[in-house]
């Protein structure tokens, strides 16, 4: 492989985040070229954080020296993927292993675009504040060197599992469901900040028994005009009796008042209404990226859509992937049916793979997503919404005022889920796993490391740190109480999709 190699910085779309990230991303920079030159290579830096798809075009799309994005903290896939699609230039994204810094987040996310549009790259990440004293990252950074790519073995990566005649069973009672009445997503918008990787389409989801229909987010506005006072009166009335608790008005939160959540119930309802119009059985929420300026945060919306005590319910939760990400909205609606079928609470829950480390001789994976975990997760009681703390979305990155919808989650078994774009078909990721009751010093500080306002969960996946970062094609994960792995793994099967089963290494 040739000498020189360029590195470029990767970045948010919004200028706030990569100015906070600058001190940040310039060390891990310094330490890169360290390691670099340690193994007797000439690295150069592509000039600025790539911002927009037309920095990655102009700036990567000449380059036909190796490459290596530094992705330590959040940034948009296109930014680097449209620069690099069609070369075939070895391309490598080394990212830290920070909850503070999510690089790893970034670099799952963009490893599933390029993933998804067939480039073909590879990723290293490393813990270590000297990155030249990582033997472990600095071997695999000598192969990509050498080779042009890194090659993580399989050994932790099965392709099938036995399944139960009862789990059988009533994977192929749902299928027939959905092959009666196909599923319906509700598309608000496109996926949000680019995630090339978790749009799927008409041409994929229509072979596995699911349909699309998009609206445009400015119908969020145009039909909250016509929510009248006695519904929001009665919504935030339901959201306060049924136990939630409001930080309104409390430091660094003096805007986000009663008035800011009620305007977050005017859109939930408008969404509402929207679901019921066009009978769809779950949602993808675009966020409030597209609104930013003009609407408040989608988070309390999203949580309340992903409960089923929530205002003017039928009952039943509507599966609510936020980031109108498909990749999540799939497997959640399938979890959901196979947990009604099981009789079992039909919640399901939408996080970041945020972060991990070791506790008590496990690792635990810091799940932690801004929009769209339910209630359930904080009371196992599908009657309440005891244990939601709702805080003022980060005024730094949201200028409209609005509150998440937050908790810490409880213990107990889970299943997890991802479905992802592979070689131009979708495939399902499945696992079991369990939620972990930290203690609270333990707990306090990984979230107060990560994102405080945003509901919190420690699980065990059943997946070791380095088998994930390998392998996992996204920053996002469906979790769900309770032990469906064999039904989901049949269901998925039973719909087409292609199954791999990551495990932890024995």
């Amino acid at each position: 492989m040739k000498q020189r190699i360029a590195l470029f910085w990767p970045g948010d779309g919004r200028d706030v985040p990569n100015e906070l990230a600058l001190p940040n991303v310039t060390e891990a920079t310094r330490q890169m070229e360290a390691a670099l030159r340690k193994l007797g290579r000439q690295p150069y830096l592509v000039e600025g954080f790539l911002t927009k798809p037309h920095h990655a075009i102009e700036k990567l799309g000449p380059i036909q020296d190796p490459m290596i994005g530094i992705c330590v903290h959040w940034f948009y896939g296109p930014h680097t993927t449209e620069g690099v699609v069609g070369k075939d230039n070895p391309l490598l994204l080394a990212s830290n292993f920070s909850g503070q810094w999510p690089g790893l987040v970034g670099l799952l996310n963009t490893g599933a675009c390029l993933e998804s549009v067939g480039r073909r790259f590879s990723r290293v990440w490393t813990d270590a504040q000297d990155w030249t004293t990582d033997d472990i990252f600095m071997a695999r950074l000598e192969e990509w060197c050498s080779s042009g790519q890194i090659v993580y073995g399989e050994e932790d990566i099965a392709y099938d599992v036995p399944v139960s005649s009862p789990a059988g069973e009533l994977a192929d009672q749902v299928a027939r469901g959905l092959q009666d009445r196909r599923a319906l997503i509700l598309m608000l918008g496109d996926t949000s900040m680019g995630m090339i990787n978790g749009y799927f389409g008409p041409r994929l989801l229509n072979r596995h028994g699911f349909s699309e229909h998009k609206v445009d987010q400015a119908w969020i506005i145009h039909r909250g005009r016509d929510i009248d006072d006695a519904r929001l009166d009665a919504a935030l009335a339901f959201v306060k009796e049924r136990g939630v608790t409001f930080h309104w008005r409390e430091e660094k939160a003096a805007d986000f008042t009663e008035d800011a959540t009620r305007e977050q119930l005017r859109d939930y309802l408008a969404v509402l209404d929207m679901v019921e119009e066009y009978r769809a059985d779950c949602l993808g929420w675009q966020y409030q990226l597209g609104l930013l300026p003009l609407r408040p945060p989608s988070d309390f919306a999203e949580g309340l859509f992903n409960s089923a005590c929530r205002p003017e319910s039928n009952g039943d939760t509507v599966a609510c992937a936020t980031e109108a990400d498909q990749g999540n909205a799939v497997p959640m609606e399938m979890m959901k049916r196979v947990l009604k079928a099981r009789g079992l609470h039909q919640a399901v829950m939408f996080h970041d793979v945020r972060w991990g480390a070791e506790h008590e001789g496990r690792f635990l994976w810091v799940l932690l997503n801004s929009g769209s975990c339910g209630a359930y997760a904080f009371n196992h009681d599908p009657d309440t919404l005891a244990g939601v703390h709702s805080y003022r979305q980060p005024a730094l990155y949201f200028p409209v005022p609005g509150g998440t919808f937050a908790g810490e989650s409880l213990p107990g078994a889970i299943t997890w889920s991802r479905c992802y774009i592979k070689d131009d078909v979708l495939w399902m990721d499945i696992g079991r796993g369990e939620v972990v009751k930290l203690p609270p010093e333990v707990r306090d500080a990984w979230w107060e490391g990560t994102t405080r306002q945003w509901p919190f969960m420690a699980a065990d996946l059943g997946v070791g740190r380095d088998t994930l970062m390998a392998h996992y094609l996204s920053n996002h994960v469906a979790v769900a109480y309770g032990d469906i792995f064999e039904e989901m793994v049949a269901l998925a099967q039973e719909l087409g999709f292609k199954v791999r089963i990551l495990k932890a290494r024995n």
